[in-house]
Parts: structure tokens; sequence; C-alpha cells
């Protein structure tokens, strides 16, 4: 099961260490396996969130996730999205990019820098809209009752999180956009940059999640009725109706998977200029930690073990809220890529840690009663 779920990520560490060896020596080697590490510890929360999206997907589209996804990964955002962001930034051609990129990778590394507030906004606000709709949702099993219970109320007012979020992209904008510090000493005004890209990463949570969302009901419904109406399709020659529909629902459920693991990314990326500013260094470790959080999120899926550790969820959620505050506080602020990965650590631990205290008591109260109800725990600590 291991071998078969990470097969591909054992295959692709080898060969992108053995490219690292022939395009630098050994020292690149050493770089590729730090950028790697980097990336796991920064995105094992992103691997829990997509478990939880992944798993309503067929096993096609789960091999899509691991094959397409991750070029889309691997060559889209760790290699690809850079260059554009300095092209962007810096208001040049892909072209001129590349060649900045591979032949004065100093410039290149201080554009990328400059971008930071852009990038930042982005992210942290596709971020932070997962987590509000995540904790403003009522939810059967609550892991922190006495915070998730309130919230879940107030979860009641319509478009309440995008209220919450525009405050919080407004106040950043205003307090730590302004005098933003850039590479080389450098102060300047990047509010309406962070404004701007906030909104846009609004945006397109609400366009992918929305559209990703339409199609998974529109499913649900389908699927209630693909009994009644299997023979008359067959009948009328339709009977590809249903596949189309749920290649649809899978369709926008992945690209929203994309745009999460985008957003993921731009921690990563960032972070790892401290380690090197070699794109093709830097495009293999980050590719190879992709990989593996792509292979741990297809291995959460067919373990069951969001099922029976129901409070990682909430966990990885929680951490994808403190990733996104950090982001936003990055706007201004440097901080460091390890305080970032073991906020994240910790709080995925504590919540895998109350799940097993759960589930303990589940066994208790089955050897107790015999017949445990299981409304009772599932209110969380």
């Amino acid at each position: 099961m291991v071998l078969k779920t990470f097969g591909w990520s054992f295959a692709i560490t080898v060969l992108g260490l053995i490219a690292a060896v022939f395009y630098d020596g050994w020292t690149a080697l050493g770089v590729v396996a730090i950028l790697a590490i980097l990336e796991i510890s920064l995105s094992f929360d992103n691997a829990v969130v997509n478990a939880g999206i992944l798993k309503k997907m067929s096993a096609f589209w789960q091999k899509i996730f691991l094959t397409v996804g991750v070029l889309i990964a691997v060559f889209g955002m760790r290699l690809v999205f850079p260059v554009v962001i300095v092209a962007i930034s810096a208001k040049m051609g892909p072209v001129e990019a590349v060649d900045l990129a591979f032949n004065q990778p100093d410039r290149y590394q201080q554009l990328v820098t400059d971008a930071h507030p852009s990038i930042a906004s982005f992210g942290g606000m596709f971020l932070l809209m997962i987590f509000l709709d995540f904790i403003f949702e009522d939810r059967d099993i609550k892991w922190l009752g006495w915070l998730e219970r309130p919230l879940a109320k107030l979860g009641k007012v319509d478009m309440l999180s995008v209220c919450i979020a525009l405050i919080v992209l407004l106040v950043s904008s205003m307090t730590f956009a302004i005098h933003a510090h850039q590479h080389g000493g450098v102060h300047v005004d990047k509010q309406s940059t962070v404004l701007v890209s906030g909104i846009a990463g609004l945006i397109t949570y609400l366009v992918v999640g929305g559209l990703s969302g339409f199609f998974e009901n529109r499913l649900e419904e389908e699927e209630e009725r693909e009994h009644e109406e299997e023979e008359k399709a067959a009948r009328e020659g339709k009977p590809k109706s249903a596949v189309v529909l749920a290649g649809q629902a899978a369709f926008f459920m992945f690209l929203y998977l994309e745009v999460l693991d985008a957003s993921f990314s731009f921690d990563g990326v960032i972070g790892a200029f401290a380690i090197t500013n070699d794109i093709v260094l830097m495009a293999l470790g980050l590719g190879i930690g992709a990989m593996y959080v792509r292979s741990l999120t297809v291995y959460l899926v067919r373990q069951g073990t969001l099922d029976d550790y129901v409070y990682l969820e909430h966990g990885a959620h929680y951490a994808i809220g403190a990733l996104a505050v950090i982001l936003l506080v990055t706007i201004r602020y440097q901080i460091n890529e390890v305080i970032t990965g073991l906020v994240g650590v910790v709080l995925i631990a504590w919540s895998f840690w109350s799940s097993v205290r759960r589930n303990k008591r589940i066994a208790a109260e089955e050897g107790n009663s015999g017949s445990p109800d299981k409304s009772e725990v599932a209110s969380g600590v």
C-alpha cells in the first residue's frame, strides 16, 4: 500500500537528486534535500485539507491529481510562477525573465522579494476564506467546542466570511502595506497593490469554490435520481449524461485543489530563497516535496485516516488560518519559515492527539455500555 502510493514520490526523489548532482555536484544534492524537507514541513496541513476534498473524487481523478496535478505544481508553481511574478513586477517579457533567472540570480531574487506583498496578499486572502468558511459552518463533530459552537451560530449570517475577509484585507493594507520594507532598504507604499491582490485572491476563491460546490451539489442531486432515470436514459440513448456531470464536478474540484495548492506554495517558494536563488535547484527541491505532499494526500484518503481521526481536518484548517495571518503579516515583517512550519505541525499534532483521546473514550463507552452515544463525544474538547 505504501509503495503503491508513494512509489512515484520515491522515483521522483531519486531522479531529482541525481539531476542535482549532475547539475552542480554534491552541494546541490544537499540543497535540494533541504528544500524538499522544507516543502513537506510547510505543507503537511495542505495534505490533510486536500484529503478532505480528494476523498469525494473517483480513483481516476485521484490519479490525475498525482500526475497532471504534480506537473502543474512542480513546473507551474515552483518554476513558472516565480518567473511570471518577476515578469509582471519588472514589466519585462517572459523570455527576458527566464534569462534573468538563470544568468542573474541575485537580481531575480530581488524582484521576487519585491513582489512578495502582492503574493502574500493573494494567498493570504484565499487561505483566510477557506478557514472562515470552515469555522462558520455548523458541524456535527466539533473539536474546540467552546469556540466552534458560537462561531457556527454567527455563521448563519449571510456573507459573514466575505465581510470579515474584506475587513482583514482593509486593515492589512492600512497597517502592513504602508512603508512595507523592500529589498535593498527601500520603503515604499504597497497599499494599492495589497488591496488589488487581496481582492483577486478573494474573487478566485469565490469563483473556483463556487463552481466546484455548484457541480458537486448537481452531482449529488443526479445520483439520487440516477437509479430511477437509468432505464429511461438508456432507451433515449443518453446513458452518459451522469458521467459528463461527474466529470464537470470532478474537474472543478480538481481546479479548486490546484488553486489551494498554489496558495500553500507561496510561503515555500519565498522561503526557498533563504536557502538558494538558483531556480533549477529550487524547482527540484520544492518539486520533490510537492510530490510527497500529494502522495500523502492520497494515502490519507485510501487509509480512511480522516474518518478515524476526525479532528485532523479541524487542526489543518486552524493551521490554514494561522498561515493566512502569517502571510498577511509578512507583507511588512519577516517571519522565519521554521515558525510557520511549527505552527502547522503543532496544531495538527494537537488535533491528532485529541482524536486519539476521543477514540479511546468511545472504546471505553462501548466496553461499559455496549451501545455508546457518539454524539456525546462529538463536541470535542
